[in-house]
């Protein structure tokens, strides 16, 4: 049977009505009624995009990521909670060079990251940056390093207490130490 005229209005006048109040939370019952199987819900929270992230030995999370113009932003998670705002470890308007190092020790988690005005075409980096972080990751420490071909590596100097960050190279050894007492301290710059 087809309709037309008068009737198919209020045929879809009465369907748009039960629209509009199912969609007010308010449908002809009065009681609210749970949303299709098939739709879908947004979490209000999506997980954020990171360049390195890493699980700490108690289930935390812990991500960092390169934002354009802003720096360097760190976000962390317990095992089963929401994500952490973002907060700016190192904040700079210079490119980014090369990929970022995550690294964990422990409850104290290190950061290796590099920028420099046309590091996509292959120039060195005139900004390297050493974080660490500890705790409760609401605190990072922070050393930059001008006109430096970067960190490469970074462990543990006896325990998590204290780290060295290191790059050699054919001539000389470059280190770096941070300790949870003192946080970093000079560069050194050991010949071969």
């Amino acid at each position: 049977m087809r309709m037309s005229g008068p009737r198919l209005r209020a045929r879809a006048g009465a369907v748009l009505a039960a629209g509009a109040l199912a969609a007010c939370g308010a449908p002809e019952g009065g009681a609210a009624t749970p949303p299709p199987a098939t739709a879908t819900r947004v979490s209000p929270h999506p997980a954020p995009r990171f360049d390195a992230e890493i699980t700490l030995s108690d289930g935390r999370h812990v991500g960092v990521a390169y934002v354009a113009g802003r720096g360097l932003a760190e976000r962390h998670r317990s095992a089963t909670g929401e994500w952490s705002p973002p907060h700016l470890v190192y904040t700079t308007r210079t490119d980014r060079c090369g990929s970022v190092v995550l690294k964990a020790f422990g409850d104290t988690v290190t950061v290796i990251a590099d920028w420099g005005d046309y590091c996509y075409d292959g120039e060195p980096p005139t900004e390297s940056v050493a974080a660490v972080g500890t705790n409760d990751l609401t605190h990072w420490d922070t050393h930059l390093t001008a006109d430096f071909d970067g960190w490469t590596k970074v462990h543990a100097a006896g325990d998590a207490q204290g780290l060295l960050f290191t790059r050699d190279s054919t001539e000389s050894s470059t280190r770096l130490r941070w300790s949870r007492a003192d946080g970093f301290a000079r560069v050194e710059e050991i010949p071969r």
